[in-house]
């Protein structure tokens, strides 16, 4: 009875540490030049570093920012201290994984101008920055402020934490708004040899010689998740929604009333948080929409480094508790990264709301500054499954450190869209007229008037043509399908400003001819198709179209295939792309 008893003890004590959030054993926020400490709007206590025993010499200064962004909190961006020279923070810790998130806001610190700040960070054999601008980067993400996570194993009792100025200017300088260093558990190594190399058939390791960088984490179909929201890691979690490709946006997906979400006992609770879990994103309820399209996000990272993917899922239907009945396809870099995917059956046909990742490591190529990684589900129609959609619900996506230990990337490049005025007015109408940005933006402005009326023109017209005769006053304008003048816009807590998403180089409509999913006919491929899936997609209606925004299902069925959106795009470039 006693061996029973302790047995028992034994397993609620396991279940009761299993189920608590992770408690680090070293915790250290620093506020770099703050004259005392002080505590975040999230709740969180941070350090000054004036006198601390973290810093290895005095050849540094401290300043307060000049201005100050509304995006931009406080704590800890308002103070900085800044390095003329090599200067380094000597942090005591125990042996094991870190997280080490550095904070920077761009700004003029003691005078000196922003655009000067241009540094490397390097901790022990690992490279986390090379010739780093703040303000280039913020620029050009359209960022208030700047959060560099990364994940160190370190093997000695101290972590170093290097700011090296750039020797290509004289006036060059480093500095630093805050430093958080964070004992983890080791959650993302995997050195069994089972981590999958998409479109290879090779395997990748993950082990203490790895350094990692977080560059997106989203909470897929929910809220933001703030670090005092997370599991005792502090990570911060974000809307997809920026990142979701075009007009398709799927629909969102809460947990149903009578879903339980129970962590497997193989997987700690604090791998992810349970909002994370609770939420998600799939197709919608239509299967004949869903097969002709792609869920697809898009990410841009930096070229030639090896990156983590890790996936989330958990099953929130109440409808879905059995293998096949929700099978799908995942894409990583227009490759296969998994072929019939039923979260059910990974679960070990334990019915819904078990929480369960996959990782997935992708290779991107070289070439360039950065480039984008494109992640796509698509319902598997070989499988026979009952209901044609996918689901997701959380994405993490690390840069891996490459055989140099370095992860250092090239600064992110401005995207502007900048209009030549010689090429909107002639040459002898511009320049001389006190009121030549009116008469500019006038000009744009009509010239997209006049678009927007020629293409609804247009497709009236096919509408005409198909009918045999001219639409009465009394058929109304219920059948068109109107143009989407808004991209992905969103303003999140870094944000500058609200920031509209790439659709495919237009920036004028938030669709094109690219970006809708359609049903165009035997014979036409699904431009958003990824390779697995053959693209051809057909329908009763061979000229149709049909588009998913938010959920909502829009449909056209021009017999001459004009939809407004094809139409706009070739009247704004005719030469076609």
């Amino acid at each position: 009875m006693a061996v029973k008893v302790s047995m028992l003890a034994i397993l609620c004590l396991a279940s009761t540490i299993f189920a608590a959030d992770y408690v680090p054993t070293e915790k250290i926020l620093l506020n770099c030049g703050a004259p005392a400490d002080s505590t975040d709007g999230d709740n969180l206590k941070w350090t000054t570093d004036l006198g601390s025993k973290f810093l290895s010499s005095e050849k540094s200064s401290t300043s307060v920012a000049a201005t100050q962004d509304p995006a931009v909190s406080s704590v800890p961006f308002m103070t900085a201290r800044v390095f003329q020279s090599d200067f380094t923070y000597s942090i005591p810790v125990a042996s094991g994984r870190k997280f080490v998130r550095l904070y920077f806001y761009s700004n003029s610190y003691n005078g000196r101008n922003a655009t000067d700040a241009l540094f490397s960070v390097t901790s022990g054999s690992y490279t986390l920055l090379k010739n780093f601008s703040v303000a280039q980067t913020s620029d050009a993400l359209n960022l208030a402020y700047i959060v560099k996570e990364y994940s160190i194993n370190v093997d000695g009792a101290w972590l170093n934490i290097t700011f090296s100025p750039s020797s290509n200017s004289s006036k060059a300088y480093a500095f630093a708004n805050g430093i958080e260093v964070l004992s983890m558990p080791d959650i993302y190594s995997s050195t069994d040899g089972t981590l999958t190399v998409v479109g290879s058939s090779s395997s990748f390791t993950i082990d203490n010689t790895t350094a990692l960088e977080n560059v997106y984490r989203l909470n897929v179909g929910g809220n933001d998740i703030s670090p005092s929201g997370d599991t005792g890691m502090l990570r911060s979690w974000s809307n997809d929604m920026p990142y979701i490709r075009g007009a398709a946006l799927g629909v969102t997906v809460t947990a149903d009333s009578n879903v339980t979400i129970k962590y497997p006992s193989s997987m700690p609770t604090y791998l992810a948080p349970l909002d994370v879990y609770a939420t998600a994103r799939s197709m919608g309820p239509d299967p004949n929409l869903n097969v002709n399209y792609n869920l697809t996000w898009i990410f841009s990272v930096d070229s030639g480094f090896s990156y983590l993917f890790r996936l989330h899922f958990c099953e929130l239907a109440d409808y879905i508790t059995k293998i096949n009945q929700r099978v799908f396809d995942i894409f990583l870099l227009n490759q296969t990264a998994e072929s019939g995917a039923d979260v059910i059956a990974w679960t070990g046909d334990n019915g819904n709301g078990i929480p369960f990742y996959k990782d997935y490591v992708v290779l991107v190529p070289g070439g360039g500054a950065q480039q984008d990684v494109w992640l796509a589900l698509h319902p598997n129609e070989a499988s026979k499954s009952q209901y044609y959609d996918s689901i997701l619900n959380g994405v993490e996506i690390f840069k891996l450190s490459d055989t140099n230990d370095n992860l250092a990337g090239p600064n992110p490049i401005a995207e502007h869209n900048v209009i030549d005025p010689s090429k909107v007015l002639p040459p002898s109408h511009v320049g001389h007229s006190k009121n030549k940005t009116a008469v500019i933006a006038g000009g744009i402005s009509a010239g997209i008037v006049a678009a927007l009326i020629i293409a609804f023109c247009f497709v009236g017209a096919a509408r005409w043509r198909r009918d045999g005769k001219e639409a009465s006053a009394s058929d109304g304008p219920s059948g068109w399908l109107p143009l989407s003048l808004y991209g992905n816009s969103h303003s999140a807590g870094s944000a500058k400003t609200n920031t509209t998403g790439k659709e495919s180089g237009q920036g004028i409509s938030g669709l094109d001819d690219e970006e809708v999913p359609f049903t165009a006919g035997k014979g036409k491929n699904d431009p958003d198709a990824s390779p697995g899936y053959d693209g051809i997609v057909t329908d009763s209606k061979s000229s149709g179209m049909s588009m998913s925004i938010g959920g909502r299902s829009l449909a056209s069925d021009d017999s001459d295939g004009l939809t407004p959106s094809a139409v706009f795009s070739q009247i704004m470039n005719p030469k076609g792309r």
